[in-house]
């Protein structure tokens, strides 16, 4: 079995409203639900945003300690699900399926080394 890391890309900006977000945040909890029941959850977390990040980078002797995201940009990593499936197939299913639940967010599927 390989492990694969589904991160969701959202744009930079306020959350959206309840509204909006309770019924996705549902879908996402019955998606983590089917998940755990076929044996495929490993780990999943949403991350604060981008301007909270510290940044540490060796230069050298020298160590640059910044706040702020590594990199600008309109979007940003919002979170990620780890899964543990037999092959990419097994993967991209479970990654179309949060892609409907989290459309128009992106959603990109990297194997672990």
């Amino acid at each position: 079995m390989k492990q694969y890391l589904l991160s969701i890309y959202q744009p930079d900006g306020p959350a959206p409203e309840p509204s909006v977000l309770e019924p996705i945040m549902k879908n996402l909890a019955n998606f983590t639900e089917e998940l755990r029941e076929a044996g495929s959850w490993v780990f999943a977390a949403g991350l604060h945003p981008p301007e909270s990040a510290t940044v540490l980078r060796a230069a050298g002797d020298e160590l640059l300690v910044t706040d702020g995201p590594f990199t600008e940009g309109k979007e940003h990593l919002g979170g990620f699900t780890v899964i543990q499936v037999e092959d990419l197939d097994e993967a991209l299913v479970w990654a179309r399926k949060l892609a409907r639940i989290l459309d128009p967010l992106s959603v990109e599927v990297r194997p672990f080394a």
